[in-house]
């Protein structure tokens, strides 16, 4: 790949990780409770991108494209738990509980269902393995497994610096409303959008 190849997709990368998704919601929603886990869900993401590389690279992704099914399947899988991650933000009381219970949940525990949400927010959005079978081989002058990983790598290496910065910039806006109230009315909104955008992901399946 020439430099100049190169750099034309690292803008098209920069350009799709300003573009808001249901990563962004996902890394936003955590950052109500906290720059690690914020940094966590987008760490996650970031590795969801390399899953999805490596599928394309290997040719598996092709399915998707060709079988209208597993497309619909896939996108209905990714819908749910994004609901499922919207539902449980809404219902959780994490601090009323504490108080209640006095219990913590311990944080290593809290950024490892970060990354993990992070991670299957990514891997399944069959968007992403789209993108990366109709896009990265217009910028490969020779489509090998190692070249298509290569492009992933440098994909998901852009998302992650941009998703990064957003927790960190995020959770610090947080730690500036830190009264209850207007903490509960954003984990709320947060939580919602997130619902929404799985119901309609699902939805659009359809």
């Amino acid at each position: 790949m020439s430099l100049p190849l190169l750099l034309s997709f690292v803008g098209l990368c920069v350009l799709l990780a300003l573009t808001p998704g249901p990563d962004t919601f996902l890394v936003l929603r955590f950052s109500m409770a906290g720059r690690r886990q914020a940094v966590a869900a987008a760490m996650g993401s970031a590795a969801g991108g390399i899953v999805w590389a490596v599928v394309v690279a290997a040719g598996v992704a092709a399915l998707l494209e060709q079988s209208a099914a597993a497309y619909r399947t896939l996108k209905v899988i990714g819908g749910i738990y994004l609901v499922y991650l919207g539902v449980r933000a809404l219902l959780a009381r994490r601090g009323d509980e504490s108080e209640q219970s006095g219990a913590v949940p311990e944080p290593d525990s809290r950024v490892r269902s970060a990354f993990a949400a992070g991670l299957l927010s990514c891997v399944l959005n069959p968007k992403v393995g789209l993108f990366y079978l109709a896009v990265l081989p217009q910028f490969l002058a020779d489509v090998t497994f190692v070249n298509t990983l290569t492009l992933g790598a440098i994909e998901s290496s852009v998302a992650a610096v941009e998703m990064v910065l957003l927790a960190v910039a995020a959770s610090r806006a947080v730690a500036l409303l830190r009264r209850p109230r207007v903490r509960r009315r954003l984990e709320r909104a947060s939580a919602a959008v997130l619902a929404a955008l799985g119901i309609g992901t699902a939805a659009s399946a359809a």
